[in-house]
């Protein structure tokens, strides 16, 4: 039976309020979590900074040995660099570039002559390009003092995490998500099933629940089959034998122009279920932030239904 998808004289007024919830943990919790990661990056720049001698000695050696340095030496440039700018400049392998900045390892089919080779060319560019104002020691005879490498570190860090601040904000919400909801299911006699000990979704026992749950599904093109990661799987106390659990994916989101560009990654995951286990499969959403009419309608279109987390109860009417 429909919980929400079939309400939306309520969609308005549920809209407002998870709005008004989101801009609330925004502004109490999103700056901590970004400061956090920048702590975090601040120290691997200082580590990047270290091991270039402070961007006086860049060595292919030493990127062969340490790949994932790429993106901090990015941006250490004037101006900072993108992936495919600094693969324009450069003259490198875009296949070498992205497999470090992607995979953090070079090329496993790449020779180490022709590594070293374009790991040259990428160096060249680190050297010439390193911003004078923020590595403030390399035109001069004397050695970058600890308050000068701490304060470029920092800005480094600030422009990594400035191009990644969504993901940052995301990842910290959704972990949020998982703890209210895995809250809400053990004050209500559910156990949770940690990762790694063996549980799958079609053998768990009525009662239990697990996050990031790989499912497999047959892919509607053919007959190979992936496997696909869904948030949250619970197998409601009631469940009998063959039953398949519930599906849940916690959703959050800072404005309404990007849940509408991606409101087809939901109806694309539901198809691919349904594919592969039939119509009765039960894949829902967990809302809290921007979520407007025409997203909402979308979902309830495809027979994706949701919960709001500042209506977190209604999970009782999916049996749970």
């Amino acid at each position: 039976m429909p919980v929400n998808l079939d309400k939306p004289h309520l969609w308005k007024t549920d809209v407002a309020t998870s709005v008004d919830m989101y801009n609330r943990w925004f502004i109490d919790f999103a700056p901590a979590a970004f400061r956090d990661t920048r702590v975090r990056t601040t120290r691997s720049v200082q580590e990047a900074l270290r091991a270039t001698a402070y961007l006086t000695n860049v060595q292919p050696a030493l990127l062969r040995q340490s790949p994932e340095i790429l993106p901090t030496l990015r941006m250490s440039m004037c101006p900072p660099l993108a992936v495919d700018r600094l693969i324009g400049l450069s003259g490198a392998s875009p296949n070498l570039v992205k497999c470090m900045e992607k995979e953090q390892r070079l090329p496993v089919r790449m020779s180490s002559a022709r590594a070293d080779h374009e790991l040259g060319k990428i160096a060249t560019v680190i050297e010439s390009l390193a911003d004078p104002d923020i590595f403030v020691w390399l035109n001069r005879a004397a050695p970058a003092t600890k308050a000068e490498t701490h304060r470029a570190a920092t800005i480094i860090a600030d422009r990594l995490c400035g191009a990644v601040t969504n993901p940052i904000i995301r990842n910290a919400q959704e972990q949020r998500q998982l703890a209210v909801i895995q809250a809400y299911l053990e004050q209500h006699g559910y156990k949770w099933l940690p990762p790694g000990d063996g549980a799958r979704f079609d053998i768990m026992s009525p009662g239990t629940f697990s996050f990031r749950m790989n499912v497999p599904i047959t892919q509607t093109t053919g007959t190979r089959s992936i496997n696909i990661p869904v948030d949250v799987v619970i197998m409601p106390k009631t469940a009998k034998h063959g039953d398949l659990p519930l599906f849940f994916e916690a959703k959050s989101a800072g404005d309404f122009t990007n849940t509408n560009k991606r409101r087809k990654e939901e109806a694309v995951k539901m198809a691919q279920l349904r594919h592969t286990y039939g119509p009765d499969v039960r894949f829902n959403l967990f809302l809290c932030g921007y979520f407007d009419s025409g997203y909402l309608g979308y979902e309830a279109a495809e027979g994706i239904d949701w919960v709001w987390e500042h209506r977190i109860d209604d999970l009782a009417l999916f049996g749970i």
